[in-house]
């Protein structure tokens, strides 16, 4: 029996056992921040819709039947999103706002549907989505504001960014507990060239109001030293009175008796100079009477001797001007008429050196003209003799050419024969062949080219007997010129050798 006990009391207690913790496995709580979601039979649950299909359980507990119930956790803690959204205002003028928003799912049934739907499963994610709702109102509440509106009032933007957002948030189940704009960034520096002149109005007031409270400061040092610049001198003022009067009372103490003693002494000096008075009147007299008319005589004895002497000086010197002026009237006169003779003399002179010059002059200019006549008619005596003899030697070259040409080489010959020379002029050493038949060879050839010279004469000649002339003159005295240019030919010159 007492087994059979036991062994019930082991069964009911492993029975409770199980059934609690079948009871714990089907019993879940929620927490005070999370909600719980509760899917998989149909529930009803005030306000929301029919047939929603899942059931919401906050703050307390519930059996959950494992298989055929699924339950999921929705938390309902705070979250925060950083804002960071570029922005343009009004005038076109870039700004970036930064700020905070701290929302929550809500804490009613329908936020909680809404939310479990869109972020069950992407709780991560609802910082970013949330981001993405504000950021997008705010550019557009901004676009619409100028920078001024925004500084001035920042709780309109804040308002106006919570009313636009209300509506969505409320669809995604949340709501905003707080949004908050920390900064307004101005990359282009207008909210601070805005405040430059505010700024320079309240430097200028501070420094205003620093000046005057120098200024008043200063005046009020100014007239506590005159103050006290005063007060010092009337102090001295007072000290010198009394330091005066101390100082004449014992002046007039220390003079008493040198006074009386000066005042006795002045007695005696009074009448010590009334006695040198009367003795120097005595002597005055005394030396008017021993010195003074005596020295008076003899000045005066002096003084009329020095003026006849002095009136005999003046008598004397007079006579002997006019003696000087007399002598110096008598020597004028005696050059004056010398001078006169001798300009006569001498124009005299002039003009019988005049008349002789121009008589030399007459003589020699005919001398010169009789010498340039002589000179003329024998350069003309020489001009028509040498016609002449040209005429003459044309004539004889017209007539008899060859004879003509041989007395021009004969006169020219040693000429000739030096020019054929000169080519052997330049040669330092002479190799002869064949001993003295080399060298009458070679004597030969030079006397060769010195008779080539007349056979080119007389080819000259010959043509210009062939060609026609009016003037026989011209052409003998070119005939003429051609031999004379050949008796002497230029050194360097080769002359064409005629192999006939």
């Amino acid at each position: 029996m007492p087994m059979v006990v036991g062994v019930v009391a082991g069964v009911a207690v492993a029975a409770v056992l199980v059934l609690i913790g079948v009871f714990k496995m089907m019993w879940r709580v929620a927490e005070p921040n999370e909600a719980l979601i509760i899917s998989g039979s149909k529930h009803r649950t005030e306000g929301l819709e029919e047939g929603m299909g899942f059931r919401i359980v906050t703050g307390r507990g519930t059996l959950v039947l494992p298989g055929v119930q699924a339950v999921r956790k929705l938390s309902l803690d705070l979250n925060e999103t950083e804002l960071h959204v570029d922005c343009v205002t009004h005038q076109g003028i870039p700004l970036k706002v930064r700020g905070v928003v701290i929302f929550k799912v809500g804490d009613d049934f329908v936020s909680i549907a809404n939310a479990a739907r869109r972020f069950l499963d992407q709780q991560k994610l609802m910082a970013e989505r949330v981001h993405n709702v504000f950021a997008g109102h705010l550019r557009s509440i901004v676009g619409g504001l100028t920078v001024e509106d925004m500084i001035r009032d920042r709780e309109k933007l804040t308002g106006q960014t919570r009313a636009a957002c209300g509506t969505e948030m409320e669809k995604l189940g949340l709501i905003v507990d707080s949004l908050q704009i920390h900064e307004i960034e101005d990359p282009t520096g207008y909210i601070q060239n805005l405040a430059m002149p505010h700024a320079a109005a309240v430097q200028r007031d501070a420094r205003i109001a620093q000046a005057e409270a120098n200024r008043l400061a200063t005046e009020a040092e100014q007239q506590s030293f005159a103050r006290m610049a005063e007060a010092t001198r009337d102090s001295e003022i007072l000290q010198a009175g009394y330091q005066a009067e101390r100082d004449k009372a014992a002046a007039k103490a220390r003079q008493a008796g040198p006074l009386a003693e000066a005042g006795a002494r002045q007695e005696v000096v009074v009448q010590e100079t009334r006695v040198a008075e009367l003795e120097a009147h005595r002597r005055e007299q005394q030396l008017q009477a021993d010195v003074r008319k005596p020295a008076d005589a003899q000045a005066y004895e002096k003084r009329t001797l020095a003026e006849a002497e002095r009136d005999a000086r003046i008598s004397a010197a007079q006579a002997k001007a006019r003696e000087t002026e007399l002598a110096a009237a008598a020597e004028a006169t005696r050059v004056k008429t010398a001078a006169g003779a001798e300009a006569e003399a001498t124009r005299t002179r002039g003009t019988a050196g005049a008349a002789a010059t121009r008589a030399t002059g007459e003589a020699e200019a005919a001398a010169a003209q009789a010498r340039g006549l002589a000179e003329a008619e024998a350069v003309k005596a020489r001009g028509l003799a040498e016609a002449e003899a040209i005429k003459a030697r044309a004539a004889a070259l017209a007539e008899n050419q060859e004879a003509v040409v041989a007395q021009q080489l004969a006169e020219n010959w040693p000429e000739i024969v030096r020019a054929g020379a000169s080519a052997f002029g330049n040669v330092d050493n002479m190799v002869l062949l064949n001993g003295a038949e080399g060298m009458s060879e070679l004597f030969a050839k030079a006397l060769t080219m010195g008779g080539t010279g007349l056979g080119l004469a007389r080819r000259l000649l010959a043509s210009m007997n062939q060609e026609g002339s009016p003037d026989r003159n011209e052409r003998t005295t070119a005939g003429t010129s051609s031999l004379n240019g050949l008796a002497s030919p230029p050194p360097a010159q080769r002359v064409p050798v005629d192999e006939k």
